[in-house]
């Protein structure tokens, strides 16, 4: 053997003694750290709280009045020939489907002496009306013509479902404040 060969075999066993010394434990470090934290204090897990019994709960509000929904028109119950309330049975008529306020008595006329008011809807369409016809949407009755104005009384429900007179007046305009 040369000694190429013996410094070759020399290195190998150095290597190999060296490996040797290495692998003695593996991951000991590892290892020891796990025994330790066996050794430490552990938490205390709180206990799961007490579960209560489920109570169902009855709705009873069926029966109240939903303030989110439009009040229904009704007759009040028990109404004799002496109670104040609209006619809800009766034919409505075309002015009855606008506001007042956008009605405008732009004229009258005078045939067999009885007098007619002009009104005018605002779709510009032109009524002629007269005393017992009926004007806007609270169920207006027209109670008088004169040359200057209509007088009506509508029928109105307060805020405890009662109904009320109110006198209304549906003044003559000029053509020109009208077109405003």
């Amino acid at each position: 053997m040369g000694a190429r060969s013996l410094a070759a075999m020399a290195v190998t066993m150095l290597a190999c003694v060296a490996l040797a010394a290495c692998s003695g434990e593996e991951h000991h470090d590892l290892k020891q750290f796990v025994k330790d934290s066996d050794k430490l204090p552990h938490g205390n897990i709180p206990p799961l709280p007490e579960v209560k019994p489920y109570e169902p709960y009855t709705y009873n509000a069926f029966d109240l009045i939903d303030p989110f929904k439009p009040r229904k028109i009704e007759p009040p119950k028990g109404s004799g020939s002496g109670a104040l309330a609209p006619d809800l049975n009766r034919r409505r008529e075309p002015l009855e489907g606008y506001p007042l306020e956008n009605l405008r008595m732009v004229g009258t006329l005078e045939q067999n002496k009885q007098m007619f008011a002009l009104v005018r809807a605002p779709d510009n369409t032109l009524f002629r009306v007269k005393s017992g016809n009926y004007l806007g949407q609270n169920f207006g009755r027209i109670v008088a013509i004169s040359e200057s104005s209509v007088k009506l009384k509508e029928i109105v429900q307060d805020s405890g479902g009662n109904w009320e007179e109110k006198e209304q007046v549906l003044l003559l305009t000029e053509e020109q404040e009208a077109r405003k």
